[in-house]
């Protein structure tokens, strides 16, 4: 799978990011010399993982039949120290539905597993760039 950004024209940093058939834009925020279109680059990756806890707490509680009926998921970050290499996420799910606490413990142990979080925490990431001339 590939995906594709395009700057967007006149716009300073502003950028198209085209993912399947889906659309947005990137970019920076005004002190980054942006306009504030979008989420910048550090947002899309926290909210990755927001998105793939509570996806895979609802697909887990679809497969297994738990009674969820809702997720709100809130990511809160600390980027103080990732110059000096530590980036902290804290996630927190909220989940309503008519639950018992070990089955909110069950979910709770499902978002520790979603594939994102184990991107991110476990798995060495290989990246190539390479830098072209515009045709």
């Amino acid at each position: 799978m590939s995906l594709e950004l395009r700057r967007i024209p006149g716009a300073p940093m502003a950028q198209t990011l085209q993912i399947r058939s889906h659309e947005l834009t990137v970019d920076g925020s005004v002190a980054e010399g942006g306009a504030d279109g979008g989420p910048d680059p550090h947002d899309l990756y926290d909210a990755a993982l927001g998105a793939c806890k509570a996806l895979t707490v609802l697909w887990y509680a679809r497969r297994k039949g738990l009674p969820v009926q809702d997720v709100h998921t809130v990511i809160e970050r600390d980027a103080s120290a990732e110059r000096s290499g530590t980036y902290r996420l804290a996630a927190r799910l909220q989940i309503s539905g008519d639950l018992t606490d070990a089955q909110m413990t069950e979910l709770e142990a499902v978002a520790h597993k979603c594939p994102v979080h184990k991107l991110m925490a476990s798995v060495t990431t290989e990246i190539t760039t390479t830098v072209e001339r515009m045709p």
